[in-house]
């Protein structure tokens, strides 16, 4: 069988290069490990940086805001569309070539974006954005895995993951206010400085590794033939565009129950309680991942529930928001960590399936959730979720040998 980039062995095909450095033993890396996280976090807040500058950005870019909205919506394309060739073209990559190449394009997609005043140009950057995206997030999980040994490998994904809820609850309202404060380009100009001081991290302290052997590649879709990678992949795929329905239409929800000015605070209270459910799933998932998977499934699915029959704003609908970020946090964890573990050896073809289509989710959830918007008003998201997450819930319970297994396969 083709061995994955991230979990190969050096080969003696190596071109020479240096060895890799020697796994992490009886702790994590935390300097390397937290690198990889400020690349997820960069990865994370470029994508939904536009959505609180969009007055600015459509001034200046002479266009509608709803037309500036789809800077989000290609970013997303550009990452889906990509994805999965560039991992198969870069698999003879060492990785941390392939890692600082992605952070360069980010570097460079966010500066083009800051001096553009031309639609066309911005799009393009946008796109090229989504594109340094799917090369690092199909790298990232398998490289956090491959830093340590088997028994810590689900909490080193977990540390690298926290740049997800990190730019949902901090980097975007941040951005937001710097953007309000000082103009909308600086906070592009503020991605671009990030990314500069990243290159320089990862260079200093994240260890290398060799890619596959020359002449040798990944076959993507024998990985869907690969026990457990399909169920892992189906899960993917519905609960993030479950979530998506609500989270990306949150402000109009939340103005249905005359809470519209509260918006800021409610996501404050989801991002708080999404780093909790990282912290939980990183300290469990090495004996716990089917069971963590199935309690947020089921946190998230109480959350929809309860917002669904709320009348009214209040209180309430922050305990909601927690249940929703508890369940949600350790997510992209969750199913990384799944992913890689019923891949095996071609767990690098089945991180590349899982961005492909955890980006074709939110870019579907977006549409659904304006068509239910425009046929059944705001009151029908808590509801669609809800209905969505009944066959996350089956396929989970059922894959109970492959995919989600009670116990954890050793390395």
């Amino acid at each position: 069988m083709t061995a994955s980039p991230d979990t190969a062995a050096p080969s003696g095909r190596d071109s020479g290069a240096a060895p890799p450095a020697r796994r992490s033993g009886g702790k994590l890396p935390l300097p390397a490990l937290l690198a990889l996280a400020t690349a997820v976090f960069l990865t994370s807040l470029t994508e939904t940086l536009p959505a609180g500058l969009l007055p600015g950005m459509s001034h200046d870019l002479r266009v509608s805001e709803s037309a500036t909205g789809q800077t989000v919506t290609v970013y997303a394309i550009g990452t889906a569309l990509t994805a999965i060739p560039l991992t198969a073209a870069t698999s003879a990559w060492r990785r941390k070539r392939l890692l600082l190449t992605a952070v360069a394009g980010f570097a460079l997609a966010n500066t083009v974006t800051a001096v553009s005043s031309v639609y066309g140009l911005t799009m393009v950057a946008r796109f090229l954005a989504g594109v340094a995206a799917g090369l690092a997030w199909s790298l990232l999980a398998g490289y956090a895995r491959r830093m340590v040994e088997v028994p810590l490998q689900g909490r080193a994904i977990a540390v690298a993951m926290t740049g997800i809820p990190v730019a949902l609850s901090l980097g975007v309202p941040a951005g937001t206010f710097l953007g309000q404060a000082l103009g909308w380009r600086v906070a592009f100009w503020a991605m671009t400085a990030l990314a500069v001081v990243l290159l320089v991290w990862i260079t200093a302290v994240v260890p290398d590794h060799p890619g596959l052997p020359r002449g040798e590649r990944p076959r993507m879709l024998r990985a869907l033939g690969v026990p457990g990678v399909r169920p892992v992949l189906f899960v993917t795929l519905v609960f993030v565009l479950a979530h998506t329905v609500l989270y990306a239409y949150i402000a109009t929800f939340l103005d249905g129950l005359g809470m519209g000015d509260d918006t800021d605070l409610v996501l404050l209270a989801f991002g708080v309680a999404s780093l909790l459910g990282v912290w939980v799933v990183g300290a469990q998932i090495q004996y716990r991942l089917r069971s963590l998977t199935i309690a947020g499934t089921l946190l998230v699915a109480v959350a929809a529930a309860w917002l669904g029959v709320l009348g009214d704003g209040g209180v309430p609908v922050y305990v909601a928001a927690a249940l929703w970020g508890l369940g949600w946090g350790g997510l992209p964890t969750l199913l990384q960590t799944a992913v890689g573990d019923a891949g095996g050896d071609r767990a690098d073809a089945a991180q590349a399936m899982l961005v492909t289509l955890w980006n074709v989710a939110m870019a579907g959830g977006g549409v659904l959730g304006g068509v239910l918007l425009d046929a059944a008003g705001s009151g029908s998201f808590p509801w669609t979720v809800l209905v969505l997450l009944l066959p996350v819930l089956a396929v989970v319970l059922a894959a109970r040998g492959h995919g989600f297994p009670s116990r954890r396969r050793a390395a």
